[in-house]
Order: C-alpha cells, then structure tokens, then sequence
C-alpha cells in the first residue's frame, strides 16, 4: 500500500493545528539508521487507509519527495468524539530486521464445529489479535483461526495456531487462550429439564 507524505518544516502545537485546519495531519518518521523526520499526510486519505485492516498490518510505501522508504505504521492518535486523525507515527522498516507487530485473527469454520453444529454452543473470542516476529518480507495481513474442530468444553491456544512460514508468536511464556467454547446457560438448563424422565 502507497502512502503520500511531504516533509513538516514548522513544528509545535501551533502548526501542528494550522496543518490540520488545512486538511492534513502531522506525523513522524523513526527507526532505522537516518534521523527522525517529521511529515504531514492528507487527512482525508489517512482516515480512510485507517478503516483498512490491512494498512495496520502491512509494509506500506511511504513517499516523500519522490522518495520511497518502507515503513509500518506504529501508533495514531484520534480525537475523542469528532471523526479526527492527530497524529500518526511510522517505522522505517529493514529488509534483515525482524519486525515486533500486532496482527489481527480471523476466525473461520466456526459453524461447522462440533461445538456449534452438535450442541448449539457459542464460540467465544477471547483475542482479536496477537503479536508475532517476522522477517518484513513474511508479515501475514492477519492470521487464520480454523475452528473445525472446536467442540464445548475445549478451547484454542495460541500454540494451536497454524502460523505462515517464518511466523513466530511473541507470547512472553503464556500460552494465551484465543478462543473457547460453551453452552449458553438457559440452553443448558432447558436440556437437562428434556432429559428428565417424566413421572
């Protein structure tokens, strides 16, 4: 994904809010071996790249003065109540350097599960995303969470997860639930009410 980006002289609160009554929003570049450069963006165009899971999760090609570099994006900022982006800050990113990124799950085959097939259970997200290490040229757009052969009582860890090549998890010693399984209480009742025999 391409992002336009044009370098920022003026810095400060003040021209950091006559950028973005102009329609832009200021940002940072860091990381790698050149200094930090600050940037403004279209706003517009940042808003919208924002909705996209993919632009959280991808090398993005930011542009500045015809010049390509590769970068993540690595935080932003939003204003609380109106549809508003402060802020955004990128990190250069090297070709032999593992990169540290969050990246969103997508569950699949839930409906097809014991869990939900057999016994009408509910499966439960317990993360929408996990942290992984990987070289910038294996980073996933997200990763797949196959349900298949999830039935009640069990769950899903993230040592169960089927990550791509070259994918580790970042876990810091605990092997997270990512999703589990169970009846709802009313359904469970109304079943063992049905099993009773009838005097």
């Amino acid at each position: 994904m391409k992002v336009v980006a044009f370098k920022r002289e003026l810095q400060g609160s003040g021209a950091s809010r006559r950028l973005r009554n102009s329609g832009q929003t200021p940002g940072i570049i860091y990381g790698g071996t050149e200094a930090p450069v600050t940037i403004s963006l279209d706003h517009n165009a940042l808003y919208h790249a924002l909705k996209k899971e993919a632009f959280h999760s991808s090398i993005l090609d930011l542009e500045i003065d015809g010049k390509v570099q590769k970068v993540l994006l690595r935080d932003f900022q939003v204003h609380a109540f109106k549809q508003l982006v402060l802020h955004a800050d990128f990190q250069r990113v090297t070709a032999s350097e593992k990169l540290h990124v969050k990246v969103a799950l997508h569950f699949e085959n839930a409906e097809i599960s014991p869990a939900v097939k057999l016994h009408g259970a509910t499966i439960s997200h317990v993360l929408n995303e996990i942290e992984i290490e990987c070289l910038p040229a294996d980073l996933p757009e997200f990763i797949t969470v196959d349900l298949t052969n999830v039935d009640v009582g069990t769950s899903v860890h993230v040592a169960d997860l089927a990550l791509p090549k070259g994918v580790t998890a970042v876990t810091h010693g605990n092997d997270l639930t990512v999703a589990t399984a169970s009846v709802p209480a009313g359904q469970v009742a109304a079943e063992a009410a049905a099993e009773e025999p009838k005097k």
